[in-house]
């Protein structure tokens, strides 16, 4: 396919993005090109955007960004098995290598040379993008664009939630932007007995209560350790989501774990943080799981299967945004005051 497209690109050393005119990018050898329906934007995107310390030793500008989406297959590259023209697909966004030792024995989550589309290579923040087909996930059954487009967060979820054993525990979620959110579902569906969230967000915890959490708790007004410990008659929890990298956060959560008890650990502190090993960790007998991405592809099996049986994400989705209006976006992403925003290449529909 010739032309170009609207995109929007980091195009210098600085903070912002603009809207661009590019080539439409030509499939290489096993790729495929995607005209993308609907993209979100994540953390990251957000962390690119400000033009902050992380995005300034990770992200060499120029470069489209956007990580996130849904979209149809409209061209192949090639010797591209296992895809179609006109296949409607989301994608696993972390490419792999596929001959280092981890992805050899099965667990490319933790590729030792893994490269991320919108990140170290141009992203979906555009009208077209190229990725992997190996990276496909082509859906066989309907689902919502925009849920489509944010199986990448929700993915986070799943793989943070059933690294743990939930049936009949009590579960604290820390930190309930969208992936923190999307737990809270996947917890019910597990078979939670309770699900308590911890946030400094009003607006995210009402949102929280929303979504079926039991107990939606103001770290930022009360005492976290006295207030879990409250709603759940003394006992404490059994397992811990941690999505927030916030210190206080953490040690909290260790502090009203219940002895035998699981941590799943997804969020990244913006600094090294302090442990109570001894008594939050070791004397408890506890145990603690590093969560890096979406297992590929048992993750994304575990995902749609959720979706297939009723788990239905759309209340996740509070604002949704075109190209041009990528700097409010931006902004109320900052703010916090909102749930999962999505974008619109040519503009929304809703």
């Amino acid at each position: 396919m010739t032309g170009t497209m609207r995109a929007v690109a980091k195009v210098g050393a600085r903070p912002g993005a603009e809207i661009i005119e590019a080539p439409i990018p030509t499939p290489g050898p096993g790729e495929v090109l995607v005209k993308v329906k609907v993209a979100a934007i994540c953390g990251t995107d957000v962390h690119i955007y400000s033009w902050d310390q992380w995005a300034q030793s990770r992200i060499n500008p120029p470069l489209i960004f956007g990580h996130e989406f849904c979209g149809t297959v409209v061209e192949l590259g090639p010797g591209v098995k296992g895809a179609a023209v006109g296949d409607y697909v989301s994608v696993e966004t972390h490419f792999t290598c596929g001959i280092c030792r981890y992805c050899r024995t099965g667990r490319g989550h933790i590729c030792e040379d893994v490269k991320i589309v919108g990140v170290d290579r141009d992203g979906c923040f555009a009208e077209y993008v190229t990725v992997p087909a190996e990276n496909l996930w082509v859906w066989k059954t309907e689902v919502d664009p925009e849920i489509a487009a944010i199986q990448d967060p929700y993915g986070n979820a799943v793989h943070t939630a059933l690294e743990c054993d939930l049936v009949g525990k009590r579960v604290l979620i820390t930190g309930v932007g969208p992936i923190g959110l999307a737990a809270i579902l996947i917890a019910k569906a597990a078979g939670a007995f309770q699900v308590i969230c911890t946030d400094v967000s009003a607006y995210r915890l009402n949102l929280a209560c929303k979504l079926g959490a039991d107990s939606a708790i103001n770290v930022g007004e009360v005492d976290m350790k006295e207030a879990i410990m409250e709603a759940t008659s003394g006992w404490g929890v059994d397992v811990i989501l941690e999505m927030s990298g916030n210190e206080s956060a953490i040690n909290g959560g260790l502090a009203c774990l219940a002895k035998g008890g699981e941590v799943s650990l997804l969020g990244i502190p913006s600094r090294r943080v302090t442990l109570d090993l001894a008594d939050g960790v070791i004397f408890k007998g506890a145990r603690l799981y590093g969560i890096n991405g979406r297992k590929m592809f048992e993750t994304w099996y575990q995902g749609q299967a959720l979706i297939e049986k009723g788990l239905d994400l759309k209340s996740l989705i509070t604002h949704r945004f075109d190209f041009t209006q990528m700097d409010q976006a931006m902004e109320l992403m900052r703010t916090g005051q909102c749930g999962k925003i999505v974008i619109y290449p040519n503009g929304s529909d809703k």
